[in-house]
């Protein structure tokens, strides 16, 4: 095929795409951490792009350090604030629906909600709907320790939710942090997070693992993991898309 060709072709398929009405304009908090908000933005776009549409996306960075410490006082009025006024620049540039691709920042989600000047996506409400949806009973988790120890801030009603024992709650929270800070997850932590899962499955008797980290993505994949799953980054953007996409 000559270049002449491929050049039409790309022409054409950007022709479709400009005609096409503009996808709702999607405000992004990332910094939480910075490899989850890479691998939502890749994944956003992705999915605009099998659409044939031109992705809408502003994007703010906030302080990881500053979210930990407030989650980890239960100052949640602060942190809502702090997160709302993040939403609210975004929504001043255009931003017409608000995620956090990040679990343990919604522990102040009902605040936040009052709060936002537009949408938020809510990540717990989408993954306990995938609990209902799958009709499971007895689940346990990966995460944050804020969010493990907390059973995902008490969001999670008509469900066993089996917790880790205290040596592993501390690995997978550990685990989970380095992750977050050097953007990459290694073989060895891909080996060990995978043993755990097993052990708890078979252990507490858990029909699936929560992985309730969006920075998980970073070790995790539908082509590597072998158990029974929820995969909350995944189900989570599959909601974002259907929120930016509302109206057709």
């Amino acid at each position: 095929m000559g270049l002449e060709s491929v050049i039409s072709k790309r022409s054409i398929g950007m022709h479709r795409m400009n005609d096409k009405k503009p996808a709702r304009c999607l405000g992004l908090v990332g910094g939480l951490g910075v490899g989850a908000t890479v691998h939502y933005y890749q994944e956003v776009v992705k999915a605009h792009a099998a659409r044939e549409r031109v992705p809408n996306i502003v994007v703010v960075h906030a302080d990881m350090q500053r979210v930990l410490n407030d989650a980890a006082a239960g100052e949640t009025a602060q942190l809502a604030r702090y997160l709302a006024d993040l939403i609210s620049r975004m929504a001043s540039a255009g931003a017409q629906v608000a995620v956090i691709p990040a679990v343990t920042p919604h522990i102040c989600a009902a605040e936040l909600v009052r709060l936002s000047p537009i949408p938020i996506v809510n990540l717990i409400d989408v993954i306990a709907q995938e609990i209902r949806t799958k009709k499971f009973k007895r689940v346990s988790m990966f995460g944050t320790r804020f969010s493990v120890e907390s059973k995902m801030f008490g969001q999670l009603k008509d469900t066993d939710v089996v917790m880790p024992r205290p040596e592993e709650i501390s690995f997978v929270h550990e685990t989970y942090l380095r992750m977050a800070n050097t953007q990459r997850a290694s073989e060895q932590q891909y080996r060990d997070l995978r043993q755990l899962a097993f052990t708890l499955i078979e252990r507490e008797g858990v029909q699936a693992i929560i992985l309730a980290g969006t920075d998980l993505a970073l070790v995790f994949n539908e082509s590597n993991t072998d158990f029974p799953h929820i995969d909350g980054a995944r189900i989570h953007l599959n909601a974002i898309m259907r929120e930016l996409f509302v109206e057709e």
